[in-house]
């Protein structure tokens, strides 16, 4: 893949995973009654999202979007369904999209600072913004803790 198009890559990656994962989240709560699953479903449409909108751009560039592994998805799959398993609070599944979205962030950051210089402005622009997005819903998950 051209180096100028590993960002959005990246975007695209993050947020399909995310929004995965979430998805994944909310099924194992949906007999539930947890507070948070309303704000869960604003994250995951957030996701998806930009999910569309790095596919989109990947595409109008003739490059083929990539998934996670499948191996990477069940994983993350049994991992959720344990930890709602062991406490489906609101502050637990808060502190689980907190702990999912910070990686994701982090990354996002080392992205941005690694390839400023060799994106087109479209491409940092959607990066930035899918950071700030993560920022943000990281600062609102924090009220349920």
């Amino acid at each position: 893949m051209k180096e100028e198009y590993e960002l959005v890559e990246h975007i695209y990656k993050d947020a399909s995973m995310g929004a995965y994962t979430i998805t994944k989240l909310l099924d194992d709560l949906k007999e539930k009654d947890n507070k948070i699953k309303g704000y869960a479903e604003e994250i995951l449409q957030q996701y998806e999202d930009f999910s569309h909108e790095a596919k989109g751009q990947l595409k109008e560039n003739n490059i083929p979007p990539m998934e996670e592994g499948i191996i990477t998805k069940m994983m993350s799959s049994m991992g959720i369904s344990k930890e709602v398993k062991a406490d489906n609070s609101d502050t637990a599944i808060a502190d689980l999209l907190i702990k999912g979205i910070s990686m994701g962030s982090i990354e996002m950051e080392k992205k941005i600072s690694a390839y400023k210089d060799q994106v087109d402005k479209e491409h940092l622009k959607l990066a930035k913004k899918f950071l700030k997005f993560q920022e943000k819903a990281i600062e609102e998950l924090k009220k349920y803790l």
